[in-house]
């Protein structure tokens, strides 16, 4: 196969990226590639726990997708195994464990959503209990005599824990290794994580060497802020775009990003080539420029990857038609009503219709001044709502439902 020179795909590797180590190890590995004419192994590993990806999730695929697009192997490998230990990385407590059933499920999912990023015909899965659920007792006591607690203990979660007199389980320091051990299993030139997976690379190295293998090179991406502006992106936070969501709502939802994120959502969300985000940076540093025309362009770029151009036309469309004009959808969701109810109070209403989970919710929705009939605000949470009309009920900025009889 012909690879692109070092210089060209050093350029794309490098994109976006917070750290390559060693960076020279990686120029070596893509000149004996060239040389050789042989792929190098470019390794992910997917967290199964979490099937339901974001514009968080996709900036490590797209490493990932640009890797493929230079030639080499892309090896997605979904931790059912792992998934069963639980991932502690970044969080005070591990993630729950999960059932080997309960990761295949989700990593089909998983599967689904990425393969929007990813050339699915030529990415390799694989399934990490493949060798991981063939290890012995007795191999699990030589791989962990491999590494040290002091070691283990580096890793800023498990510090801050034990600092903190948190409990900390030997099971957990049981993760990084078994991640190693996937790196070991496809013996990976390169592998892929997020700032929050460095840690468990570099052990991927530790234990590669240990196995007399020529250790990988470990490249993290940054982990990309939410629609707040202030968290990382994260489905507990509410400020994720979802992959999968609507062309409608990953429109309004990045049109909603602080000016502050708009390069940063270009460069790490977005195929824009290196020149226009140079221009990019121009543009946002002349004043004549509104910051809210590139969101737009944005906006309409994403929805584009992950819909099409029509959809992309039609979500900026719908966005104008409710937010600029303030005219109801064309197409809203309705629910036929019991003809003999006459009238509903409006706690009721909102948990009826599914757009709150409780009267408690409601209320708070109500409170806040996000919930509308025909256009007129609803401020009493006693208020009853006279059912003996076709009605519109609107909560926050995009929820309508039209009320039938």
């Amino acid at each position: 196969m012909k690879f692109l020179p070092l210089n060209e795909q050093m350029d794309l590797i490098k994109r976006g990226a917070h750290e390559i180590i060693p960076e020279d190890e990686l120029v070596k590995k893509i000149e004996k590639s060239i040389k050789e004419e042989k792929p190098l192994k470019i390794k992910l590993g997917c967290d199964p726990s979490r099937p339901d990806l974001h514009l968080g999730h996709s900036v490590v695929l797209r490493k990932l997708g640009q890797f493929q697009q230079l030639g080499h192997q892309a090896i997605l490998i979904i931790g059912d195994f792992t998934g069963m230990i639980g991932d502690p990385s970044g969080r005070n407590v591990t993630r729950p464990s999960l059932s080997l059933e309960e990761t295949r499920k989700n990593g089909e999912s998983y599967l689904e959503q990425a393969s929007k990023i990813l050339n699915k015909e030529k990415t390799k899965i694989v399934y990490n209990s493949e060798w991981l659920s063939k290890m012995s007792f007795e191999d699990v006591i030589k791989l962990s005599s491999k590494y040290t607690v002091a070691r283990m203990i580096e890793r800023d979660d498990f510090t801050k824990r034990f600092k903190a007199g948190e409990p900390i389980s030997l099971h957990e320091f049981l993760y990084p290794l078994a991640q190693a051990m996937d790196s070991v299993a496809i013996s990976s030139d390169v592998e892929l994580g997020g700032t929050d997976q460095k840690f468990n690379l570099l052990v991927g190295r530790d234990i590669q060497r240990e196995f007399g293998m020529e250790p990988q090179v470990i490249l993290t991406m940054p982990l990309i802020v939410g629609t707040d502006g202030i968290e990382k992106m994260s489905k507990s936070y509410n400020n994720y775009i979802g992959i999968s969501d609507s062309p409608q709502e990953i429109f309004g939802k990045t049109l909603s990003i602080p000016d502050s994120l708009i390069y940063n959502y270009y460069e790490l969300a977005t195929d824009i080539s290196n020149e226009e985000l140079f221009d990019l940076r121009k543009q946002l540093n002349d004043q004549q420029v509104n910051p809210r025309d590139l969101k737009r362009k944005l906006a309409k770029t994403i929805v584009k990857m992950y819909h099409n151009e029509n959809a992309a036309v039609e979500a900026e469309a719908e966005f104008d038609k409710i937010f600029i004009r303030k005219e109801v959808p064309d197409e809203i969701p309705e629910i036929i009503l019991d003809k003999g109810e006459t009238e509903i109070g409006i706690l009721e209403l909102l948990v009826k219709v599914n757009f709150a989970s409780s009267k408690g919710e409601a209320r708070r929705l109500v409170v806040q001044g996000g919930v509308t009939i025909d256009g007129n605000k609803v401020d009493d949470i006693s208020a009853n709502i006279t059912l003996d009309k076709e009605l519109i009920l609107k909560v926050g900025k995009r929820k309508f439902i039209k009320l039938k009889k």
